[in-house]
């Protein structure tokens, strides 16, 4: 049975101004998982209508009382973890292992968000003028505009809301036109049934044809304070530019083109079930996935055909089966663009290991390729697809050098016995987040999360969030009567 959902506003659930309506695709299936509401830039005005509304007193509620509906909303969110593996198997194709990880991290986010309430939100400063009492405040911005992405719908859609609407802030959010119920309205559901007052929150789905004027119209709209936006580079630098044009702050979390490196230290064996499990859990598509293996020519080949010898072996197929480990992508356009780069790779020279091939729908079998040269596509560009490169390296120097020889700069891995070398080689990657002796897909919700380059600005996660959704105010006071000098 098609699931049929309609906007969220001002705590109500309410259809598009103009009646409109959209599809939800299963990936898997091609089948109609839901139809949603279709929103536009009129419904854009309403959500900021009820957000700015709400805003006053939700700002004025207690920390005490804001952290109990956080609290609550964890608990819920914990509570519904068979229904979320459910919306994630059918709308995104994601498997349960990820979905399930979706489901935790992010309720460890409403948790941490909860806790990030009760933070110190400003600071005493010292002051040249007599008896006077100068502070630093951090106070909310008002409404912020959220943009979730379907990769990890849970994850993100959370990351998207929580810690602007702890630290006293209103949101209108406009989910990905992928997953408008999983990284949009089931979160909404979940803070609405723990408490959360009308207007705080709002949902606008639109249909894809007009994503551009519903992003505008959020962005543009003058009572918008802060922009976050998960996401493509390519759409990133719109809602960048954008944002940039109105004078607003943006946190932009964009993609990435992640690189484990292998030293010649390593352990082969560790090393490889570390990078299949960064390289393709959600059959790639993740924004920390691994899709570039800088190893050690001392152990290239050991490391490349073990490697392929189990990817090969990883089941793939039906996401709702508890059994599989690469499911499909997110549409068919996606599958065959992977297709497409190991296509070129291969005319280039690169050697298909493991898997490659045709796609089958949305579905992209894992693939493992070496012998990758600067003059191949997928060198350069972010795969996003269940496909790993292998580079042979002959020191620490090219490996660092080849890492960074990216546009992108979001995380990366490096494998090593020897922990101060790890460390060592990890000062030198430029990149927003190096995690030694582990793959490059790993998230807290109190650490710093983020890039530099093409993978963005910002910082989501603990203190940083904190900071991004909040501005600083100077506020002083005078202990007694200034001298004016007229």
């Amino acid at each position: 049975m098609t699931i049929t959902r309609e906007l969220f506003i001002g705590g109500e659930d309410v259809p598009a101004l103009d009646g409109r309506t959209t599809q939800d695709l299963n990936p898997h299936t091609g089948e109609v998982y839901a139809t949603v509401a279709a929103g536009g830039p009129a419904d854009v005005v309403r959500a900021v209508d009820a957000a700015e509304a709400a805003f006053p007193a939700w700002a004025a509620l207690p920390p005490s009382a804001r952290r109990k509906i956080f609290l609550k909303a964890a608990d819920i969110f914990e509570s519904r973890v068979p229904e979320a593996i459910e919306v994630m198997a059918g709308e995104v194709g994601g498997v349960a292992g990820w979905a399930g990880f979706n489901t935790v991290l992010a309720t460890g986010m409403l948790r941490e968000a909860a806790a990030s309430i009760s933070q110190p939100l400003g600071e005493v400063l010292t002051s040249d003028t007599g008896d006077q009492l100068s502070m630093a405040v951090r106070q909310p911005v008002g409404v912020v505009g959220a943009f979730s992405p379907w990769n990890a719908p849970l994850i993100l859609g959370v990351r998207a809301v929580a810690v602007p609407l702890a630290v006293g802030n209103t949101v209108v959010l406009k989910p990905s036109e992928d997953a408008p119920i999983a990284c949009g309205l089931f979160i909404a559901d979940v803070l609405r049934e723990a408490g959360l007052p009308a207007g705080v929150l709002n949902v606008v789905t639109n249909a894809r044809e007009d994503a551009a004027a519903v992003a505008e119209a959020l962005i543009s709209d003058r009572r918008v304070r802060v922009v976050n936006f998960t996401g493509s580079t390519g759409t990133g630098r719109i809602i960048g530019r954008t944002a940039a044009e109105h004078l607003k702050p943006a946190v932009l979390e964009l993609g990435g083109k992640n690189a484990v490196l292998v030293l010649d230290d390593a352990d082969v064996d560790y090393a490889v079930n570390a990078v299949a499990f960064g390289g393709f859990h959600n059959a790639g598509q993740i924004c920390m996935s691994a899709d570039r293996v800088l190893v050690h020519s001392s152990i290239a080949e050991e490391f490349t055909a073990k490697l392929a010898e189990k990817v090969a072996l990883l089941p793939h197929g039906d996401p709702t089966d508890a059994g599989t480990v690469v499911g499909p992508m997110i549409n068919d356009r996606s599958a065959k663009r992977v297709a497409e780069l190991v296509q070129d790779a291969v005319a280039h020279g690169a050697r298909v290991r493991a898997g490659g091939g045709d796609p089958e729908g949305s579905r992209y079998t894992a693939t493992v390729l070496d012998q990758v040269r600067p003059e191949m596509r997928l060198y350069h560009e972010e795969i996003f697809g269940p496909v790993v490169t292998v580079i042979a390296v002959e020191d620490d120097d090219e490996a660092v050098r080849i890492a960074n020889d990216t546009e992108y700069g979001l995380t990366a891995g490096v494998l090593t016995e020897d922990v101060r070398r790890g460390l060592a080689v990890a000062r030198r990657l430029r990149t927003g987040i190096v995690h030694v002796n582990n793959q490059t897909v790993d998230d807290e919700p109190q650490a710093p999360f983020g890039g530099v380059g093409s993978t963005g600005y910002g910082r989501f996660g603990g203190r940083w969030a904190v900071e991004a959704f909040t501005n600083t105010r100077w506020i002083t006071v005078a202990g007694e009567h200034n001298h004016f000098p007229f």
